[in-house]
């Protein structure tokens, strides 16, 4: 073995094992900073991480003459069918309202005490990313997963509260209490505890499952309650695209901008991840190609001294295993420093992150890190099958 090393010293290229060195660490830093990074910027929005950005909320609009002239703002059937059938609509949805009386009741001994009269809506399951056992009614539980409008907390906090001198309530600890509901209608009454499961800041309604919604509705509404709904739920497969807000203008539909707007970023904020990705891929992939070449010259180099190596009785097994030891080496130094470079760039956006959002809350490194790893795995056993290969064909020819 020591036969094998002394070789491989003899003829080894400095610059070329440091141009592929550089050139894989830049590859790799910028795969995993871009992974990174997006999965922090999504964190941003960590209060709708149960509803993707690619979701608008459309309403048609409600103008001074619309009472005047009858006209409603309710979608009729043919409205949502029309709707569907636009190319830039991949799934859509209808907000079910609520046909009865809600009432909430926040009662906690010796800290808040309020009631008020509130409203629930529904969408279809599809579009809420919350855990099934979290986002789940059964016919006769008496608790009801609920989504809140983040807008709520902040009037509350910065207004109520405020005002008549009570403790400010953060999400988390509003998300451990249980709120008192008591729902009537179509002769009955009955009384359910509600329980947070989330704030969202996209949605301006009290969302609770569907199945609840369903069950209520036919439990509690009265029969000539409206059944057509008056906002849907789309998911777009490109916010940028213009036709969306032509059309939207073209039939009197409108959504809120500053909500398609984020949406647009996020879209291409996705899409420049993506790119630079890419180029991160593209720039490994060449290294890694340089490496290749330059264990394969060594090896070439040293062809007729490892024929006569394998021919004293070395296995082609013993004379590979310094040539992958030496790329599987490089690898692993160049995933240690990429990581090492990843924290460091890190920290100093986490830094500008915490600094514009006192509550952010940085996700965790972990999903870079399996990427980094899932590289090593696929280069380094690429390698290994490389130079065995290379060593076989001299094997081969020996014999």
């Amino acid at each position: 073995m020591k036969l094998v090393w002394k070789l491989l010293r003899q003829h080894i290229s400095i610059p070329q094992f440091v141009g592929f060195f550089f050139a894989n660490l830049v590859g790799v830093v910028i795969i995993l900073l871009g992974v990174q990074f997006y999965n922090d910027y999504q964190a941003l929005d960590k209060e709708d991480s149960f509803m993707k950005a690619d979701y608008l909320i459309v309403n048609k609009k409600i103008s001074a003459l619309s009472g005047l002239t009858g006209k409603t703002n309710v979608f009729t059937k043919g409205d949502v069918e029309e709707l569907g059938e636009e190319d830039f609509v991949e799934r859509i949805g209808a907000f079910t309202p609520s046909s009865f009386n809600v009432r909430a009741r926040f009662d906690v001994q010796g800290f808040v005490k309020f009631s008020t009269e509130m409203f629930f809506e529904s969408v279809p399951d599809a579009f809420v990313d919350v855990q099934s056992d979290a986002w789940n009614y059964q016919e006769g539980n008496d608790e009801i997963p609920i989504i809140l409008p983040k807008n709520y907390l902040d009037l509350y906090n910065f207004g109520y509260a405020q005002g008549k001198g009570l403790p400010k309530l953060s999400e988390g600890i509003l998300g451990a209490m249980k709120l008192g509901i008591e729902i009537a209608g179509n002769g009955h009454s009955d009384s359910y505890t509600g329980r947070i499961v989330g704030f969202s800041s996209r949605l301006n309604t009290i969302l609770v499952p569907e199945a609840f919604m369903q069950w209520a509705n036919r439990q509690y509404a009265s029969t000539d309650a409206v059944k057509e709904p008056t906002r849907l739920i789309l998911e777009v497969n490109n916010p940028t695209d213009e036709h969306i807000t032509t059309y939207l203008q073209d039939h009197d539909y409108e959504t809120d901008e500053d909500k398609l707007d984020a949406s647009k970023t996020t879209y291409v904020l996705r899409i420049i991840v993506s790119i630079v990705m890419v180029i991160g891929l593209v720039i490994s992939a060449l290294s890694f190609y340089i490496l290749m070449l330059s264990v394969f010259l060594l090896v070439q180099k040293n062809s007729t001294k490892l024929e006569n190596l394998l021919l004293i009785g070395y296995s082609p097994a013993k004379v590979s295993f310094p040539y992958q030891a030496l790329t599987i080496g490089l690898n692993v130094l160049v995933l240690i420093l990429a990581v090492v470079i990843l924290l460091i760039v890190r920290n100093v956006y986490l830094g500008l992150f915490e600094s514009f959002f006192p509550d952010y809350e940085a996700p965790s490194v972990i999903p870079a890190l399996l990427v980094g790893l899932v590289l090593l795995v696929v280069v380094s056993a690429f390698n290994v099958v490389a130079v065995k290969n290379k060593v076989m064909s001299i094997w081969k020819r020996k014999e």
